[in-house]
């Protein structure tokens, strides 16, 4: 695979031959394929598997009925040699888990560790022993260190009808343990768990918050950072925001692009700030925030509870008033728990505006429409789209599956592949470096000895990392990122069915003396297309302020989710009987594709 492009688009799998040509007349007329009794028997699985009852004969011949089941056929079978024919990534990682015979540079958590938190040996053979075979019965041998349990590795191998297989898609090595990469996001993400309080609206290039300033300062001086930049350099404007990371053979750490649209404006896209037109109800757009006292794991002992995964025995303290995300830690609990925003944002694009009552309209008036100028039914002067195709129930269902398949990916390089250490596990390194006196833990001086980590240290008493989330993160690998990915793949589907090149009216931001109202954005028109990069962003790297992920976990996940939404798209083009000139939009790396 080169520079990650796994994807078919109107050039490249519809020319390659005879059995990919898919048209009017072959698929309604019929090609003559033969299907088979092996075709059309139950697999030996469906055993249970009882066809309906025939229907008496109708007395005059449908030949469209024929014709429509060989197309469905054909389709099927274009769609998965299309698949086939995509070969296997390749999967470089970055040596840790060879490196360190102890695991220190490994996920290891929810199994059985030391005092010093590494983890038995025996646990994690069984746990490298099962991400070998993929047996089902070898994960059920995995020894756990306490009452959580691993996050659905098992679910990463099921098959996905739709779109490509995880192996097909590659992403660049995480940084390793020891590098500068590392050392350089281990920074960044305890910069923002110390700004978690601060309004977003201060990430500005004529900011006058010290806090902000300190940090873009110590960023810019680091050896190896990959986050986006003005000029150069890290600008209070550019702090914390994100990036996309492809695979590119001929560099190891991958391609580094700025998603068009996500430097402009305010950090939260328009789509988190609106209330959701939803029929006859609403969704609000303000959320349950949680309480700067809701820090967690910088209790040794607590941490190392966690580590062995424990129930967490402290909980989350809430603010009773509902308001918009207006801070790092509101951004953090928004992601906590897998919200609604790609359904939100289908919902407030689909949905016509006006009416008295913003809360049930949505962002263009019925004589502006958001969808594609290609959409079939924009030219159509008798029909109109609804579940079936194009409408709204059709997007919602194809974000559905992207969802998933996207989670199949990104938890498939998790377990299968990269096994990556988390930050919380990474601060503990630190921990005992600098309060231990252990020399044999491979941390950069670039971190140990930086502003970030004393700072931390002064307000909460020890190196580990302050997580928002009293369980810590999930039980599963840090790289790649699965939230991230999920945010990609919705916002590569909407851009698929929605003009991204339309200007958002009245734009606005929530108050940073009372978050629980809006005030408008008044600076560089905002579009469609790169709040939806804001969005995807927004729910990948809202994790790294929760303490949970890293920043190239993220990045990397953003191309993840795009190439899965593509297949998925490739295989969906194929099966519409509407004349229809394909899906045209925006890639991460600002090209465009049609499919």
């Amino acid at each position: 695979m080169v520079d990650h492009s796994t994807v078919p688009t109107e050039s490249s799998l519809a020319s390659q031959g005879p059995s990919t040509a898919i048209t009017r007349r072959s698929l309604l007329g019929g090609t003559g394929i033969a299907v088979g009794a092996a075709v059309l028997a139950s697999p030996p699985s469906m055993s249970g598997f009882t066809p309906a009852l025939a229907q008496p004969a109708s007395s005059d011949a449908r030949p469209l009925d024929a014709a429509f089941k060989q197309r469905a056929f054909e389709v099927r079978g274009v769609c998965a040699g299309n698949a086939e024919k995509i070969p296997i990534a390749p999967h470089p990682t970055n040596g840790d888990e060879a490196r360190y015979s102890n695991k220190i540079g490994s996920d290891s958590r929810g199994l059985p560790h030391d005092k010093r938190g590494e983890v038995a040996p025996e646990a994690w053979q069984a746990l490298y022993t099962a991400c070998q075979s993929g047996d089902p019965a070898d994960f059920e041998k995995i020894p756990l260190g306490g009452t959580r349990k691993l996050v659905n590795p098992l679910g990463t191998l099921a098959v996905s009808l739709s779109g490509i297989n995880p192996t097909q898609i590659g992403i660049p090595p995480a940084p390793a343990l020891a590098s500068a990469e590392r050392a350089g996001e281990a920074v960044e993400v305890y910069w923002q768990s110390l700004l978690r309080d601060v309004p977003l609206t201060e990430l500005r290039d004529d900011t006058s918050n010290r806090d902000v300033l300190a940090a873009t300062e110590e960023i810019n001086k680091l050896a190896d950072f990959r986050g986006p930049k003005s000029g150069g350099r890290v600008t209070p404007g550019t702090l914390f925001r994100a990036n996309a990371l492809y695979f590119d053979a001929g560099d190891p750490k991958g391609r580094s692009v700025t998603p068009p649209g996500v430097l402009d404006g305010p950090l939260i896209s328009q789509f988190l700030l609106r209330d959701a037109p939803y029929a006859s109800q609403w969704i609000s757009a303000q959320i349950r925030t949680a309480s700067p006292a809701s820090e967690f794991l910088t209790d040794y002992e607590e941490w190392l509870a966690i580590q062995n995964g424990a129930a967490p025995k402290r909980q989350l303290q809430f603010d009773a008033t509902p308001r918009y995300i207006a801070t790092g830690r509101d951004l953090a609990e928004y992601i906590h728990t897998g919200p609604a925003l790609g359904w939100a944002a289908a919902l407030i694009l689909a949905t016509p505006g006006g009416g008295t009552d913003k809360r049930y309209s949505g962002m263009y008036p019925p004589a502006e429409p958001v969808s594609y100028p290609s959409n079939p039914y924009r030219k159509s002067k008798t029909q109109t789209p609804a579940g079936a195709t194009f409408g709204l129930p059709y997007v919602q269902a194809l974000l559905a599956t992207g969802i998933s398949n996207s989670v199949r990916a990104a938890y498939w390089q998790k377990y299968f592949v990269h096994r990556t250490v988390r930050p919380e596990a990474y601060g503990a390194l630190a921990h005992h470096r600098l309060a231990n006196g252990v020399s044999d833990y491979p941390l950069p001086d670039e971190f140990l000895k930086s502003e970030a980590l004393a700072r931390s240290k002064a307000k909460y008493g020890t190196h580990l990392l302050s997580q928002t989330y009293p369980e810590g993160a999930p039980l599963h690998s840090t790289y790649p990122g699965g939230a991230t990915s999920v945010g990609a793949v919705t916002a590569t589907i909407l851009k698929a069915f929605f003009d991204e090149s339309r200007v958002i009216a009245n734009p606005v931001q929530p108050d940073p003396a009372d978050p629980t109202r809006l005030v408008p954005y008044d600076g560089s028109p905002l579009t469609v297309g790169g709040e939806l990069n804001k969005l995807a962003v927004n729910f990948g790297f809202g994790r790294n302020w929760a303490g949970i992920h890293w920043r190239s976990d993220a990045s990397a996940s953003m191309a993840i989710g795009e190439e899965v939404a593509i297949c998925m798209l490739r295989d969906e083009r194929a099966t519409l009987r509407e004349p229809f000139d394909g899906f045209s939009f925006t890639r991460f790396d600002g090209s465009r594709v049609t499919i």
